[in-house]
């Protein structure tokens, strides 16, 4: 009978335990890799099983609102540097035509990307370099088709958003600006950004109140996000794309600034996400107060 009793507690107790411990170590986790300007995320439970960022697309100069885009770019040669035992730590390096030199830490975690940059410019005259974009692809992501991507209200968009007035806000936003030396496409610059140092696609006129943005899931089940610190717009492209673009504001000779940024796959929960982004970013909370 004692037999008996111990057999049906293993039953109770110790498999149920096991199971507990089946489902922890099954929890969502992320790879990373970077390969010809792009860097992949993968794992088995995002929808479209990888999400693809152009990373680096450009470094602009400022004054380029109106300007024929290939003399905002300044040229540059990205290159992976190293990669960790593990495959979790990445290291790159960005070199820019006129000597500034970019370094780029990429942490991989279970449900986020953590990027940690040192911009530095070694040469004896100032760099003029004011911006970055990485470009966050989500066509797979959202389940949208790609043809319709030059429209003016591509399908993907309707599973995009931005924080207006503290809320999020699915584009497309309205009004709708549709007049750039560029279209289409939609800019969102924080109160603080020189209005003629942004895309050359339509500029909204509403103000973004965080910069924080992404997408929802196909099936509205994860949301894809990004924010950098600093940041110089927030921007819907032409390339089923959504943009957090980061800020260097220029480099004085010898000069070197910090900048960070994360990419967030997580669970479709809106609060959660805004409460780990103001946690990661408290600088922005602290604008918009």
């Amino acid at each position: 009978m004692a037999l008996r009793f111990v057999q049906l507690l293993a039953v109770f107790v110790v498999l149920p335990l096991a199971s507990a411990a089946a489902i922890l170590a099954a929890e969502p986790t992320l790879s990373a890799a970077w390969k010809d300007n792009f860097l992949v995320v993968r794992g088995e439970h995002i929808p479209g099983g990888e999400i693809r960022t152009m990373y680096l697309e450009a470094f602009c100069r400022p004054g380029s609102a109106d300007r024929d885009w290939g003399q905002t770019v300044i040229p540059h040669q990205t290159e992976l540097v190293s990669t960790s035992d593990d495959g979790r730590v990445l290291r790159l390096r960005s070199r820019l035509e006129d000597g500034v030199v970019v370094d780029h830490v990429i942490t991989v975690g279970d449900d986020e990307i953590d990027f940690r940059l040192t911009a530095q410019n070694p040469t004896d005259a100032a760099s003029v370099v004011d911006w970055a974009q990485p470009c966050l692809r989500v066509d797979r992501f959202t389940g949208a088709r790609r043809d319709d991507a030059h429209e003016l209200y591509p399908e993907y968009i309707k599973k995009c958003f931005v924080f207006l007035e503290g809320k999020l806000t699915r584009l497309p936003t309205k009004p709708w600006a549709t007049e750039a030396r560029y279209t289409p496409g939609q800019v969102y610059a924080p109160k603080s950004v020189n209005r003629n140092d942004v895309n050359p696609r339509p500029l909204s006129p509403l103000v973004p109140s965080s910069g924080l943005t992404g997408a929802f899931s196909h099936d509205e089940q994860w949301i894809v996000a990004t924010a950098w610190e600093p940041y110089q717009e927030l921007f819907q492209g032409v390339i089923t794309c959504m943009h957090a673009d980061f800020r260097i504001g220029g480099l004085k000779a010898g000069e070197t600034k910090m900048i960070r940024g994360k990419l967030y796959v997580v669970p479709a929960n809106v609060e959660a996400l805004v409460r780990r982004y103001e946690q990661d970013f408290p600088e922005h909370r602290k604008a918009r107060d």
